[in-house]
């Protein structure tokens, strides 16, 4: 539910052909020039460690996309075709995508929370504009990508950080679920394939091995999953669980209970030498392994994955490095 904004007038010229009936896209026809207008993004908003395609594997993504409808396929399409109008890279357009599907299930609804309505659930009380403009939904994304700009350094966010910065939903975490979509979305409607614009694996932290890589991709592909205290997959983790099944996928077997995890490890660094996909873990006592409470997986670029407690889900989040609690060693599995 959105709170609050300002409103730029701007006029959109759909490079995406898109039919709307009573306010919502209902059907798509991806024209052939998007292909050659690929390249004027190419180099727009290079943010390879953040990226769209951070969100979980191909898989995932196209699974969740088959499923959608065709108003909802259309109401992505007119995203995408908005975003290249205004100029704005791919990486604005999933952000888009992720609160459009989150808020609404991608549809102009004429109902909502309170007074909320249309694909982004804005509110006509708030100053998101009258109930007419609000369910007009080239209105509705304009609204939403003008709110975007606004929000500082969303360039180089996750693309749920920012969909959470327009929104100010009771609920953050939950535009994370349909990042993989996103992705898929961004390059099969979008025809972009270097979302990034960094081109492949540049600016990406290098896995520790080739285990880390197969498990740092399993890891990925359970993001927006919700955390159950002894929980292993395929449907909830908790910390050590995730870690577990994600080098269980890698062919490497590392023990169930985090503490275990860190005091059986084969190859041990220094935390701050962390590389993708090593472990990191957290103690009461810091110098005490028995203390050892927490384990996520590092991904570099100051990120790691983890599935965090009760009533939230598998996410990425920030290191915080001066942390008490941070053990001064890494593991690396595999090794």
């Amino acid at each position: 539910m959105l709170r609050g904004a300002i409103l730029l007038g701007v006029i959109v010229t759909a490079l995406v052909t898109v039919v709307i009936t009573s306010g919502t896209a209902v059907n798509t026809v991806v024209g052939g020039t998007q292909q050659q207008e690929n390249s004027q993004f190419a180099n727009v908003s290079c943010n390879a460690a953040l990226g769209p395609w951070q969100g979980g594997d191909q898989r995932s993504g196209s699974d969740d996309a088959a499923r959608l409808t065709d108003e909802q396929r259309g109401t992505a399409a007119l995203i995408i075709s908005i975003g290249k109008q205004r100029n704005l890279p791919p990486l604005a357009w999933q952000v888009a995508i992720q609160a459009g599907m989150t808020e609404s299930g991608l549809r102009s609804l004429n109902y909502g929370d309170l007074d909320s309505v249309g694909i982004f659930q804005m509110r006509p009380s708030m100053n998101w504009g009258t109930v007419a403009q609000i369910l007009d939904p080239s209105y509705a994304i304009n609204k939403f990508f003008d709110v975007l700009q606004n929000v500082p350094d969303w360039q180089h966010k996750r693309p749920g950080d920012s969909s959470q910065a327009v929104e100010r939903s009771a609920f953050p975490d939950r535009y994370h679920q349909w990042e993989s979509m996103g992705a898929y979305l961004i390059a099969n409607l979008g025809k972009v394939t270097d979302p990034t614009g960094c081109g492949q694996g540049t600016g990406a932290a290098l896995p520790a091995s080739a285990a880390a890589a197969t498990a740092i991709k399993f890891a990925q592909g359970q993001l927006g999953k919700p955390y159950l205290w002894g929980g292993t997959g395929p449907d909830a983790y908790d910390c050590s669980g995730l870690m577990v099944k994600a080098y269980a996928a890698a062919g490497v077997i590392i023990p169930r209970v985090a503490n275990d995890q860190y005091m059986r490890g084969t190859a041990y660094l220094p935390v701050r030498q962390a590389q993708a996909g090593d472990l990191l873990f957290w103690a009461t006592d810091p110098t005490d392994p028995v203390t050892i409470h927490h384990v996520a997986m590092y991904l570099g670029n100051d990120q790691y994955l983890q599935a965090p407690q009760d009533n939230d889900v598998v996410k990425i989040s920030k290191i915080d490095w001066t942390n008490h609690e941070l053990v001064a060693q890494a593991v690396r599995p595999g090794v």
